[in-house]
């Protein structure tokens, strides 16, 4: 495939009804204005262009909009039940013994109490320790500094999530 070519899964998506190509994003993102943004932006010519409007609209999401988005991540170390999305992503949690399992649960809620949302991180291709060692470390952030790392996290999960879409076969 040249770099000029546009990949089979944009193509697709390009050409989606607006409700299935707004459905598709809303399950990347749980944001309704970073979807809408997205949405409003189609056809893409190429996946950069996609993912570079998806890191405008991550930029440009109100503290409100940050809430929504992370309301539809699960808790690292508990992915969603059927999930495959957030199994996949917390797979460094998955042989985890029971000791940073129950360190992690211990850690989310101290965090949520803190910040009044679950920790948001991009978990692919990380550890469970290295993700305990985030939160431990991010606990202590201002609550301004943290929606900043969140809204960064953010954007690098929108990116994978969208790749599977860009990458998906018929």
């Amino acid at each position: 495939m040249t770099s000029n070519s546009t990949p089979p899964g944009l193509t697709r998506f390009n050409a989606l009804e607006e409700h299935a190509a707004f459905a598709a994003l809303h399950e990347a993102c749980a944001s309704t204005a970073w979807a809408k943004r997205l949405l409003a932006a189609r056809p893409y010519a190429t996946a950069d262009d996609l993912y570079e409007a998806s890191d405008a609209a991550t930029a440009e999401l109100t503290a409100e909009d940050l809430q929504e988005a992370m309301a539809g991540h699960p808790p690292i170390g508990r992915p969603k039940p059927g999930d495959p999305t957030s199994a996949r992503e917390q797979r460094g949690m998955a042989g985890a013994s029971e000791e940073l399992k129950a360190e992690m649960l211990e850690l989310n809620l101290a965090y949520q109490d803190r910040f009044g949302h679950v920790f948001l991180i991009c978990a692919t291709g990380r550890t469970g320790e290295q993700m305990r060692d985030a939160v431990k470390e991010r606990i202590g952030n201002s609550p301004e500094q943290e929606r900043e790392i969140v809204r960064t996290e953010l954007g690098k999960i929108n990116r994978i999530r969208l790749a599977r879409i860009v990458e998906e076969e018929a």
